[in-house]
């Protein structure tokens, strides 16, 4: 087969998962699909744990070591058949916290230390780097076999030149693949599905060619047993310790490898699809085991001596004229490589920028306000990261030289990840591990798996010293990397993973007992060891904060986005009885607030921004007391006690605000019944006086021309605001007559700025739009709706201070109800006013200066609410900021109001 065919299948196929991405993401955002979220898929998309190792690597594994290959298949079906419920455990765990990743988690437990998390992701993206180059050399083997015809060993031309195009090629698939925008639950149900038809592929690839070698190759399952008795593989012996040290190792990496956390906790949408994954993903693993044996008898006995059995897989096909078959086993060892290479990139990317990049940002600061596009420095953040582990990872293949098998390399990254395992099972079961434990036990096993597994796997006299290996570090003999403290005769990775392990748990311990937890890693150690116990109360780590609440939008905004941080202030604000965008920074809050933010930027460096800006984190009497472990009479009446308390000082709150509110409203009307009768007394004795000497006669008929239109402008006068006054009478008492058309949004924008460019006109304004996003249709009272815009634009016009005015309009479509935002560049509206603008006797310019009566902004509210929507004020804007929301369709009801 051509080689450039072989590449333009991979960009095809890598196109087809793309559209699939893409696809499945536009049809969740509109809340199509349901069926995307299901345990099917959730399911599937557990198949990134077998990578090219186990699509090639099983059979090389097992034509080289027997029936131990099993083992990599045995540990995670141990683990989601009998243990599932610990399953369960880190998924509630995962979505009670909004953990984004392992070192997230583990960050997150022992009280959101960034150390912790900064440790966890190097130690990841170390023990990651040997498994990217397995997948690099994997999909470069398997191209060798197609670019040398005739060739069925090990030799390719210029091997690391193509390592390095497949490796570029991953980053860029990956970056446009994974981080195209920020979620705040970093969940990728695009990813998800295109993982999931990947699992299929390569199933099914390698379930043709398995039937092909049993059925065509061999005469079906009898021959298939013969040939197996005489084989190699019938000299196998079992090694009980080698085989209950990779059950064990295989065990631990489910969990623990960074892709699998992310597919396994992250990406869970619902936990009870653990209860279809406990016995189907098993099932999975069985199907993929299940011809492994049978490929690696045939590929032995009918290959030429020296054949690589990792790619038997590919050769076998090849060998016997079936390019078609060979090309589906080449795309399902491709769909291993990316599969793996896609999801592990994001779950590194996404803990090197929230444990690393947004941490140093925050320190590096000039101040504590958060400025800048965070959200783009956050995805610059992760992309430059992917580039940077498939650089790694292509750095390992160069030096190492790829000649390793494919398992001995995927055995490496699983003895490293397992050092998080002591950290994590601990954090979740054992109230007492602290951060001091959690971080000895990481170092300890991390430093010992690198000295006896990872260093030497790049080969004697590469990175250590060949008198290291000989004599030991230092000269002292039990320091020998391969025979620690002088135990000799063991396999090298069971050795490596038996003192790592064994080092690690010992300095957890250790390091747990003789420190004491800080308050908030006691309250986080509550949380998660108790996790399903549903009646006890959440334990809040804040106090009332002393940032503004606006500090707190303003900083969301720039993260969660616009919307998003809009509509859960808003949500907020209402849950605790108030109307607008900003709620008090009560515990409950910043608790929510936190965790929110926790999604896109990781646990720490939300728990980092918000400290800042509201104060230390604290912890409450009632936390303190649950963490101690009083009695449960006592906690239940110190619960009582605190939300008697808590209801008090809501409502104390509200009462207050209400009262401040109503003095303001006194003072409003006092000044607006002083500012009417002055409107209406100037325009009547203007029309008196010039009516009397008009009665006079005998005038000069320019001056009859000049006094008549004094009169009529000063009548016009009146008329407006006697109009303005009976509307606001009609709109309150809701017998309003609404004239419901079709009504182009676009069309009513542009009328609204006509008629609004008569306010001082002399003025430089601009007005930024989007006109492609205003082409809707809404089926409501055009006038009433064009009369809020003009009001909305006039006051910009009239009030914005900026040196160089500007206003933005921006439209956005949400449902079956669209928003338009009025925001200008201006100072904005003050705090203290922003809750009086749309009372009818507010204004908020001197009430001794003429002009308008103040109500304008109250009109508008009462035709928004007859338009079936609202008009609000939008706060953290940098300017005045004002929201108009209404359906696109408003319906007439039976008695010729609006429904």
């Amino acid at each position: 087969m051509p080689f450039n065919l072989l590449v333009l299948s991979c960009i095809t196929y890598a196109a087809f998962l793309f559209l699939v991405a893409f696809a499945v993401e536009h049809r969740a955002a509109r809340g199509e699909a349901r069926w995307l979220r299901s345990p099917l898929i959730y399911t599937l998309s557990l198949s990134v744990y077998c990578t090219a190792w186990t699509f090639y690597g099983a059979v090389g594994y097992a034509a080289r070591s027997g029936l131990e290959y099993l083992t990599i298949y045995l540990g995670p079906t141990l683990i989601f058949v009998g243990w599932w419920w610990m399953l369960r455990k880190l998924v509630r765990i995962g979505r009670q916290q909004r953990v984004t990743s392992i070192a997230d988690m583990i960050s997150s437990r022992y009280g959101k230390s960034n150390l912790l998390g900064v440790m966890v992701t190097l130690l990841c993206v170390i023990a990651a780097t040997p498994y990217i180059a397995l997948q690099l050399q994997s999909v470069t083997l398997s191209f060798g076999v197609f670019a040398a015809a005739g060739s069925y060993g090990w030799a390719m031309p210029d091997t690391n030149s193509t390592a390095l195009w497949v490796a570029g090629g991953l980053a860029v698939f990956t970056i446009l693949f994974g981080t195209r925008n920020l979620d705040a639950n970093e969940q990728h149900t695009g990813i998800v599905t295109a993982i999931a038809v990947e699992a299929v592929v390569k199933l099914v690839a390698l379930i043709a060619v398995g039937v092909f070698v049993v059925w065509v190759l061999a005469d079906g399952p009898g021959d298939i047993i013969a040939r197996i008795g005489t084989s190699q593989l019938a000299d196998w012996d079992l090694v009980p310790s080698r085989w209950a040290g990779l059950t064990v190792l295989s065990a631990a990496a489910v969990i623990t490898l960074p892709r699998m956390f992310q597919v396994l906790v992250v990406e869970n949408s619902d936990e009870r699809h653990l209860a279809t994954a406990s016995w189907a993903f098993p099932l999975y693993l069985m199907a993929m085991s299940l011809f492994v044996v049978p490929i690696a008898v045939v590929g032995l006995q009918m290959l030429p001596n020296g054949a690589n059995p990792d790619l038997f897989v590919l050769t076998l096909p090849l060998s016997q004229g079936q390019g078609g078959l060979a090309m589906l086993a080449f795309l399902g060892g491709f769909s291993s490589a990316t599969s793996m290479v896609i999801v592990a990139s994001i779950a590194l990317a996404t803990m090197v920028s929230n444990h690393i990049v947004m941490p140093l940002w925050l320190r590096l600061r000039p101040s504590r306000e958060v400025t800048g596009d965070v959200r783009r420095l956050v995805l610059m953040s992760r992309r430059m990261s992917i580039a940077g582990v498939l650089g790694l990872g292509y750095l390992y293949f160069a030096v190492s030289g790829g000649s390793a098998a494919l398992a001995a390399i995927g055995l490496i990254s699983f003895a490293g990840v397992a050092q998080m395992l002591p950290a994590m099972l601990g954090g979740i079961f054992w109230r007492g591990a602290t951060r001091v434990g959690a971080a000895l036990g990481l170092g300890t096993g991390f430093a010992v798996w690198a000295y006896t597994l990872f260093l030497p796997s790049f080969g004697p006299g590469s990175v250590l010293p060949l008198e290291v290996f000989q004599n030991g570090a230092f000269g002292l003999s039990w320091l020998r990397p391969h025979a620690l403290f002088g135990v000799e005769g063991m396999d090298p990775l069971i050795h490596a993973l038996f003192w790592s392990i064994a080092f690690n748990t010992t300095a957890f311990a250790l390091g747990s007992l003789l420190s004491f937890p800080t308050p908030v890693e006691r309250v986080q150690g509550l949380a998660f060891v108790d996790v399903f116990d549903t009646e006890r109360e959440e334990p809040r780590p804040w106090v009332q904060g002393e940032a503004e609440p606006e500090e707190l939008l303003n900083m969301a905004q720039r993260i969660l986005g616009d919307d998003e941080a809009l509509s859960f202030f808003e949500g907020q604000a209402r849950a605790q009885g108030k109307d607008g965008y900003l709620p008090d920074p009560a515990p409950e809050f910043l608790t929510a607030l936190e965790r929110r933010l926790a999604g896109s930027v990781g646990a720490a460096a939300a728990h980092a921004m918000i400290a800042e800006l509201a104060g230390h984190a604290r912890v409450t009497v009632a936390d303190l007391m649950r963490v101690a472990d009083e009695t449960a009479q006592i906690m239940e009446y110190s619960a009582r006690l605190e939300s008697q308390r808590e209801e008090l000082t809501r409502t104390a709150r509200q009462l207050r605000e209400a009262n401040e509110k109503l003095t303001q409203l006194s003072v409003q009307k006092d000044a607006f019944l002083s500012q009417i009768s002055h409107e209406l007394r100037t325009p009547m004795t203007s029309i008196r006086a010039f009516s009397e000497i008009l009665m006079e006669g005998d005038l000069p008929p320019d001056m009859v021309v000049s006094q008549a239109r004094i009169i009529n402008d000063e009548a016009i006068r009146l008329t407006r605001l006697l109009n303005d006054l009976l509307d606001l009478s009609v709109l309150e008492n809701g017998s309003v007559q609404l004239d419901i058309k079709l009504a182009n949004l676009s069309e009513l924008i542009d009328l609204a700025l006509r008629v609004a460019g008569q306010t001082r006109p002399e003025r430089v304004f601009t007005v930024v739009r989007d006109r492609p996003t205003e082409a809707l249709f809404l089926r409501t009272d055009p006038d009433r709706l064009a009369q809020v815009f003009i009001n909305l634009i006039s006051n910009s016009r009239k009030y914005c201070d900026a040196a160089t005015p500007e206003l933005r309009i921006v439209v956005r479509q949400r449902g079956a109800r669209v928003n338009v935002d009025f925001i200008d560049n201006g100072s904005g509206i003050p705090k203290d006013k922003q809750a009086l603008i749309f009372e009818k006797f507010a204004r908020l310019t001197d009430q001794s200066r003429a002009g308008g009566a103040g109500l304008g902004l109250a009109i508008c509210r009462e035709i928004m609410a007859n338009l079936g929507g609202t008009i609000t004020y939008l706060p953290g804007q940098g300017g005045a900021g004002f929201r108009v929301t209404l359906p696109l369709r408003l319906e007439k009801s039976s008695e010729g109001g609006t429904a």
